[in-house]
């Protein structure tokens, strides 16, 4: 008598790992990407933190364009420094693949804005901030 597997039990084992990979695979790009924009909302409650400060010291609100210039993406960009947000006595420690700026819609309250496209489908993923309120999410939670 010989042992080993059928045809039919190695093709049913075949089966089974290609349906557990094809869960797995879109669950772990999904992972990625919300790894990779998590980077927002610590990043705007420092720019908000930095805006308080500053107000405290000068009594006026910055208002810092987008910096990196470009909207965010799969790849961390190099922090290019910018006056504004030099003078805010904020910069990120190393690249980042989000977008941010600073408006200031009134004496008493300003905006930070921060944006991040990590799966580059043209859609950017946008977290806000207030001076009363901590970083949320402005667009919906499958946007990357």
């Amino acid at each position: 008598m010989k042992k080993g597997f059928t045809l039919v039990e190695l093709m049913i084992v075949v089966a089974i790992i290609g349906i557990l990979a094809a869960i797995a695979i879109p669950n772990f790009v999904d992972m990625q990407y919300r790894a990779k924009r998590a980077e927002l909302p610590p990043n705007i409650n420092g720019i908000k933190t930095a805006e308080i400060a500053y107000d405290a010291a000068f009594d006026a609100y910055l208002a810092p364009a987008y910096a990196p210039a470009a909207v965010g993406g799969k790849v961390a960009q190099a922090w290019v420094t910018n006056a504004a947000f030099t003078a805010l006595g904020w910069e990120p420690s190393g690249s980042v693949r989000g977008s941010y700026k600073a408006a200031s819609p009134s004496d008493n309250d300003f905006t930070v804005t921060g944006i991040i496209d990590v799966d580059g489908d043209g859609t950017a993923a946008t977290y806000t901030a207030t001076k009363t309120i901590s970083a949320t999410m402005a667009t919906g939670n499958e946007i990357y």
